[in-house]
């Protein structure tokens, strides 16, 4: 972020920012001054403020002589003055150690509960979205009069092997049939999208009677119903009541729109899915995030991933007073740390 601030005023919104996410009470010149380090008058003081207000990075909340910083001038804050300390190895280690020998639906819970945790504001974690593991490939291969043996192979190049049973044996030119046929529909889906796919297809081949389809269709809907596409739950949230602790969400009637869209999941889908492909952490301040109910709130993400593909994004929910040179990293190694236990798992 661009700014015409010269370093001393840069330094005095850094302190007034730093003293009011400490304290959560307006900072007027006096205590500013106290907190600057600088051989400055309060008269200085005083002007550098009214300086800063113009400008819109502060502005006062009522008639009194303190301050507090607006959405701009937190922005300007975390771009470009907040210092972030990156976590002690040792607390790293033991982050890791939480996450270590879970399932997928594990992890993501335990990220959750970690972020919540170690911040203290509301952590959310979605889902890891497998649209990259599609299906390139589907056979069949029979085992017995009634067993088939199902190989999916992923885009991701994740090969799927189930047992399915049937009511009567196949041929096997039925069996190629029938994995052309489903190839011919299917490739290029992911399983959310190929379950819809057949159940559609199974209304309209029924119309026609045909025999081959219809078995076709079945042992497709056989294929991948049960296949976990890690999509059930959207996203996995803990530590919403942290945000009544917070003066700045205290109003009811806000409070009570943020935990509905924590139900409603629209709106925090629609901002997670659009940091998916940034390049690491990112912050939204207020309206930056797009959505009305998160104008109180800054939102910090970061995405996780499998090999080099993005597959989720992880991040904290609280007001914008938050410690953002404690959040920051926290949310950055949480991601880098999912991401390397779901590579492992």
């Amino acid at each position: 972020m661009q700014t015409d601030l010269n370093e001393r005023a840069q330094h005095l919104l850094k302190v007034l920012i730093e003293g009011y996410i400490s304290d959560g009470q307006p900072i007027g010149s006096s205590l500013l001054a106290q907190r600057s380090g600088l051989d400055l008058s309060s008269a200085t003081i005083r002007n550098v403020m009214k300086s800063l207000e113009d400008a819109g990075y502060i502005h006062a909340p009522h008639t009194s002589a303190g301050r507090v910083p607006t959405s701009q001038g937190y922005r300007l804050f975390v771009d470009t003055l907040v210092n972030v300390q990156p976590l002690a190895e040792q607390e790293c280690q033991g982050l890791e150690i939480q996450l270590e020998h879970q399932s997928s639906s594990d992890l993501i819970h335990s990220a959750s509960n970690m972020l919540s945790g170690l911040t203290q504001l509301t952590g959310i974690v979605m889902a890891p979205q497998m649209d990259a593991r599609s299906i390139s490939q589907i056979e069949f291969l029979q085992l017995s009069e009634k067993q088939i043996l199902v190989v999916l192979i992923m885009s991701n190049n994740d090969v799927e092997n189930r047992i399915i049973q049937v009511d009567r044996a196949f041929t096997s030119s039925e069996l190629q049939q029938s994995s052309n046929y489903l190839s011919e529909i299917l490739i290029g889906k992911d399983l959310k999208q190929a379950r819809k796919i057949l159940v559609q297809e199974m209304e309209d081949v029924r119309k026609s009677m045909n025999a081959m389809m219809v078995s076709a269709i079945d042992l497709g809907e056989k294929a991948v119903s049960g296949m976990s596409d890690d999509q059930s739950d959207d996203y996995v949230v803990a530590g919403r009541t942290n945000l009544m602790d917070y003066d700045d969400l205290s109003d009811v009637t806000k409070l009570r729109q943020l935990f509905n869209a924590f139900n409603e999941k629209r709106d925090v889908l629609g901002l997670l899915d659009r940091c998916m492909d940034a390049d690491g952490v990112q912050i939204f301040i207020g309206s930056e995030a797009g959505h009305e109910v998160f104008g109180d709130c800054s939102v910090v993400t970061a995405p996780y991933q499998i090999d080099d593909s993005h597959i989720g994004v992880l991040g904290v929910i609280g007001p914008k007073r938050m410690h953002y040179d404690r959040v920051i990293p926290v949310v950055d190694i949480t991601a880098k740390l999912l991401s390397a236990a779901l590579n492992k798992e």
